[in-house]
C-alpha cells in the first residue's frame, strides 16, 4: 500500500504516484508565519543535530536506521526499476519499515498524510483507529492477522514516517519497538530543494550492494 491516500488518484493520478507540485508547494519555498514541526527532546533527529552515541545504525543515506539486537535487515528491490523500494528491519514484535520524505519548513505534513493513510486503509477493508503519542497522530490498523502501527514525525524541511506490522499476539509490544528505533533514527535530508511529498532517497552500504549483486547474479 502506498503511503499517501486515495485522493490524489479519485482525481485522475495513480495512487502512490505524484506529479511534480507548483513552485509555492515546494519545501524550499514554502513560507508560514507559525510552524508546527513534532516536539522532539530525545529523537529522531536532523543529522545536523545528532550527537555521537555509539549506537549501531545501517547508514541508508536519506536515514540512519538502529538495528536493534536480535534484529535483521532486509532489503526490498524493486524489479521494474532495479532500485532499492525499502529496507526492513525485522524484530521479534514485526516488521520495523522507516522512510524519510521533503516536507515543508513549517512542518504539519505528517497530520495530513496520516489521515490519508487512515481513510485509504479503511477503503482497503482495515479496522482503523487514530491516537495521540508523543510525535503527534498515531494510527493502528487490523488487516486480517496482520496488525500495523504507525507514527510520524515533522522535522526540519522532512517528515518521517515509521510503520511496524507483525502478528496481533504481540501487537502490545510493537508500539513500543517502533517507537525506540525510530526516536533513535538520524534523518539526512540534504540542501537540494524538491516538492513535499517527495521520497528521500535510500542507498546501501557498499557491502550490502555487493552482497545483493551476487546473489541476483547467482539468480
Amino acid at each position: 500500500m502506498g503511503i499517501f491516500g486515495r485522493k490524489r488518484a479519485e482525481q485522475g493520478k495513480p495512487a502512490g504516484r505524484h506529479s511534480a507540485p507548483d513552485a509555492d508547494e515546494r519545501d524550499d519555498d514554502f513560507e508560514e508565519p507559525e510552524t508546527s514541526l513534532s516536539a522532539v527532546q530525545d529523537g529522531p533527529f536532523d543529522v545536523a543535530d545528532a550527537e555521537e552515541d555509539g549506537i549501531p545504525r545501517i547508514d541508508l543515506g536519506s536515514v540512519k536506521v538502529p538495528v536493534p539486537d536480535g534484529s535483521q535487515v532486509q532489503v526490498e528491490m524493486d524489479p521494474e526499476s532495479g532500485g532499492v523500494r525499502a529496507v526492513h528491519v525485522v524484530t521479534e514484535q514485526g516488521q520495523v519499515t522507516v522512510s524519510a520524505y521533503a516536507a515543508p519548513r513549517s512542518g504539519g505534513l505528517w497530520k495530513d498524510v496520516g489521515n490519508e493513510l487512515a481513510e485509504q486503509l479503511r477503503q482497503d477493508g482495515a479496522k482503523v483507529s487514530i491516537g495521540m503519542g508523543e510525535w503527534g497522530i498515531e494510527l493502528s490498523a487490523i488487516v486480517g492477522e496482520v496488525a500495523l502501527r504507525f507514527v510520524g514525525v515533522d522535522g526540519p524541511r522532512w517528515m518521517l514516517r515509521g510503520v511496524i506490522a507483525g502478528p496481533q499476539t504481540v501487537a502490545a509490544q510493537a508500539p513500543m519497538v517502533l517507537r525506540d528505533i525510530v526516536r533513535r533514527t538520524i534523518v539526512d535530508r540534504g540542501e537540494a530543494p524538491m516538492p513535499v511529498r517527495t521520497p528521500l532517497a535510500i542507498t546501501l552500504p557498499d557491502a550490502v550492494a555487493e552482497h545483493i549483486a551476487e546473489q541476483q547474479a547467482q539468480g
